[in-house]
């Protein structure tokens, strides 16, 4: 039998239709910088340069770690886009920086058409919500490196901002304040140690009540976007430095910001921890240190302040229906 590329594991025309089941969900990101349709060799974007004195770039490369597991196995790929989309956003929107367009990797073991085309749904809401474009990406097929059923994702985020904006935490002094912003769960970080101590326990449609939701559901929730917020304190407060809290907790992530010679307090009584997380926690019998490490613990987002502006910024965040709290101070 003569072997073809399909014979090997690779389906062509599967790919061209995912092309065309995609191409809708990225143009409806587009806006008058972009500058070549899907198919292109590369995605054109015309820098508005006119409209900064001196801008700068901002770029984050990033993926959603092992929660695909949870989509795989659940059935649902419309949210995970998102997920991956409102991670970057954040990454850079910490620097101070506004998103200008959003590219994405697909890898899978076998291309489904359907599975892709949900996916990019879900970039292109999220690039929506974020006032960004999708202008590119690359779907790939590999046979023997995943198994039919598995696929990955990954994104890379351009964003700008002019260079007296930069947010560094270079100004941060002992006694600012550490205040912290609501997660709306697990976001895209902790779940190969979630996975393994709750899904040894439970299915993923099995109803739990301290959640008041399937497991599944919960694991899914959509990774939230901070830009709203940001965009916010940084136009009516000082904002000294922020800090998206991901892998490695409120400490590991908070410390990426502080000065040299300064450190930080973490008031870990002052909030409730969510549901989900106690349920983490009892079900593989966790000790409280390495939660504070692995999850975000219910703080999605801490921004450092001073505290002549403690009062402005929790009224502000209280306005777009965020739930504020001081949850530490600098030392």
């Amino acid at each position: 039998m003569n072997e073809t590329y399909k014979s090997s594991g690779v389906d062509i025309p599967a790919a061209e239709d995912t092309v065309i089941k995609i191409k809708d969900f990225a143009k409806s990101t587009f806006n008058k910088n972009v500058l070549a349709d899907i198919g292109h060799f590369g995605g054109l974007f015309n820098f508005e340069s006119g409209k900064y004195k001196n801008p700068v770039l901002v770029s984050s490369v990033d993926g959603v770690g092992t929660k695909l597991k949870v989509a795989i196995d659940s059935g649902i790929h419309d949210t995970i886009g998102q997920d991956l989309v409102n991670h970057c956003v954040n990454d850079i929107a910490v620097c101070g920086a506004e998103p200008l367009f959003f590219l994405d990797y697909m890898a899978f073991g076998k291309l489904d058409p359907e599975i892709a085309s949900s996916i990019v749904e879900g970039f292109s809401i999220a690039c929506k919500e974020n006032g960004c474009a999708l202008i590119g990406g690359e779907t790939a097929e590999m046979p023997g490196l995943y198994k039919e059923e598995d696929y990955d994702i990954s994104g890379t985020i351009v964003g700008v901002v002019e260079r007296e904006s930069i947010i560094d935490g270079k100004n941060i002094q002992s006694g600012d304040l550490i205040v912290g912003f609501r997660s709306n769960g697990l976001h895209t970080n902790g779940y190969s140690l979630a996975r393994k101590v709750l899904l040894d326990k439970y299915d993923l449609d099995t109803h739990i009540e301290s959640l008041n939701k399937n497991l599944g559901d919960e694991l899914l929730k959509i990774h939230k976007s901070y830009l709203k917020l940001i965009r916010l304190l940084k136009d009516n407060v000082q904002v000294k430095g922020l800090a998206h809290i991901t892998g490695g907790g409120i400490v590991g992530n908070t410390m990426r910001v502080i000065p040299e010679g300064f450190g930080i307090k973490i008031h870990w009584g002052n909030w409730d921890i969510p549901p989900v997380f106690k349920l983490i926690q009892e079900s593989g019998d966790i000790s409280t240190e390495e939660m504070r490490k692995v999850f975000n613990v219910g703080i999605g987002l801490v921004a450092i302040i001073p505290g002549s502006n403690e009062e402005l910024t929790l009224q502000l965040a209280h306005e777009v229906k965020e739930h504020p709290l001081v949850i530490g101070e600098i030392e």
